[in-house]
Formats: structure tokens, sequence, C-alpha cells
């Protein structure tokens, strides 16, 4: 029997990794920025959280949240009825698979080329 709180988070990466492009930059701190931002900031919009928009990076950070918190709301019904406390640690731990699937666990030797 599958855990339902692993199943949600499932749910999400699965999504992300198939309909995100950010994921796939080809750089280790690419990965590790983009990773850290964009979940920070749709974790932020799914709790009602201010969002820092302050520089241009912060902005584009921003509207890939936006984009990913209206999808995650609009397909998984379940996320609305989660409390605060439940959306903060669902994405901490959708955190911490997408950095083991993009970045730590992935073979791609480009992520770790210092000439890249």
């Amino acid at each position: 029997m599958i855990d339902p709180k692993k199943e949600k988070m499932n749910q999400l990466v699965d999504y992300i990794m198939k309909n995100c492009l950010w994921q796939f930059h080809s750089r280790k701190w690419d990965r590790e920025r983009q990773n850290e931002n964009i979940l920070l900031k749709t974790k932020q919009l799914l709790v009602g959280e201010l969002v820092k928009t302050d520089t241009p990076e912060d902005k584009c950070y921003w509207v890939d949240a936006i984009c990913l918190a209206d999808a995650f709301k609009s397909r998984y019904s379940w996320i609305t009825d989660m409390t605060k406390e439940e959306i903060e640690k669902l994405m901490n731990e959708v955190k911490e698979r997408m950095d083991l699937i993009t970045i730590y666990g992935s073979l791609n030797l480009e992520l770790t080329d210092p000439r890249y």
C-alpha cells in the first residue's frame, strides 16, 4: 500500500518532471538555484505568503512559481484542503526529491564539468 503523503509528493514531482523545462539546466548550480527558488516561491504562493520579487532573478523565479502553483491547484484539488504546515512539509519533500533526481542522483556528467 502506498503512503498517501508520499503519493501526493510523487504526483507533484511527476508534474514537474513532465511539464517544467527549468529542471533541465545543464549546470549543477543552475539546477540548485532553480529548485531552491522556484519551489520556495511556489510554496509561499500555495500558503498565501508574500513572495519576494525585488530583483529580475526573483521575478523570473516568481513567474515560474505562479505557473506551478496554479497547475498544482487546478490539477490536485486535495492541495486546497491541506493546512499551511502540511503544504510546507510537502513542498520541502518535493524539493528534496527534485534535488535527488535532477542533481545528486543524475548521471549527467555535464552537471559537474568545470569547463562547461
